[in-house]
């Protein structure tokens, strides 16, 4: 083996060195993720971190919490992104956690991300057809799971959101009499809701997409989403909560990275990379199912990210590209 002279060496440093300088901008840089422990948000964050990792940053092992603190963490400075901000639901959050100034709203990861209730087929088709028809306590008492005669709605986790819209909306459909919001752990509530509707029992609950339960209680054949009597959403916020001809009464929504803005300012690169990164909320649904299913190991869950990369490699290798030209 030929030894390279010193200035031979030199000159392919300074070859070689802006080369690897771009395509690693983020050589030297650790990026601080807050997520939801939800096993359904891995996938299209993981996908956002291996990209990140492709760019040369470090990746830290993430915090765990609920949106709202995970908000106020970027806001503090505790973390640099949370990458599954919900562009409307979450926007109250983004307020409390110090506004623009410190936390800035980049990209669109997942489009057309619904939310709303829904009651089981039967009920729907024997004429429950709007959250507001509950007011009646007759029809209220048949999705009473307790014994207190009031309808039981399977709700949100507080924290998360969704639960501000749910309580904001009883109490401004005239609903406090004739329903209970059940809140806790989401899966637990819900696995209750799907094995009560299995029995041909009737059902209540809210519940999102993209999300596995849409998988287990199918819209048009188990379920139907209810309308609601007229859209209201708190603290006077507004959005489109017109989906397929029914008013949902949640905006439908985009999902989205917050960023530490101090972050995003000193990365160019990241911040490219978060805005123009997309995936299929069709994806995202298809992933959910196989969690669903049975792989539901972070193992898995990485080889999913894997499979998207690898059939989807020309749309990454862009994000990637833009993400080194911004750097330049």
């Amino acid at each position: 083996m030929k030894m390279l002279t010193a200035a031979s060496a030199l000159a392919l440093a300074i070859t070689a060195g802006p080369l690897f300088a771009n395509d690693r901008p983020g050589e030297g840089v650790t990026v601080r993720p807050v997520l939801q422990p939800l096993l359904e948000e891995m996938f299209q964050s993981r996908v956002i971190f291996r990209a990140l990792e492709d760019l040369g940053y470090t990746v830290a092992p993430p915090m765990e919490t609920t949106a709202q603190t995970a908000h106020l963490a970027v806001g503090a400075g505790d973390a640099d992104l949370f990458p599954s901000s919900w562009h409307t639901l979450h926007d109250p959050f983004v307020q409390e956690a110090g506004g623009e100034a410190v936390v800035t709203k980049v990209g669109t990861l997942v489009e057309g991300a619904l939310q709303g209730y829904l009651v089981d087929k039967a009920s729907y088709d024997a004429g429950l057809k709007n959250l507001g028809d509950l007011k009646d306590p007759a029809i209220a008492a048949k999705f009473d799971a307790d014994g207190d005669g009031k309808a039981d709605l399977a709700g949100c986790v507080p924290g998360w959101g969704c639960e501000r819209v749910i309580e904001h909306q009883l109490t401004e459909y005239g609903l406090r009499d004739t329903v209970t919001h059940n809140q806790g752990e989401y899966n637990a509530i819900i696995a209750d809701t799907i094995a009560r509707q299995k029995t041909g029992t009737p059902v209540l609950y809210y519940t999102w997409t993209p999300y596995w339960v849409s998988g287990a209680l199918v819209q048009g054949k188990d379920v139907e989403w209810l309308d609601v009597p007229y859209t209201s959403l708190p603290d006077g916020a507004t959005g489109q909560t017109e989906f397929d001809g029914k008013n949902l009464g949640f905006a439908v929504d985009s999902i989205g990275i917050v960023a530490r803005t101090e972050f995003v300012e000193a990365n160019p690169a990241a911040k490219k990379l978060f805005e123009v990164a997309k995936i299929s909320i069709n994806d995202v649904s298809a992933e959910n199912k196989l969690i669903a299913d049975g792989e539901d190991s972070s193992d898995a869950i990485d080889k999913h990210v894997a499979d998207w990369i690898a059939a989807n490699q020309a749309t990454y290798d862009a994000w990637l590209a833009e993400a080194r030209k911004a750097a330049e």
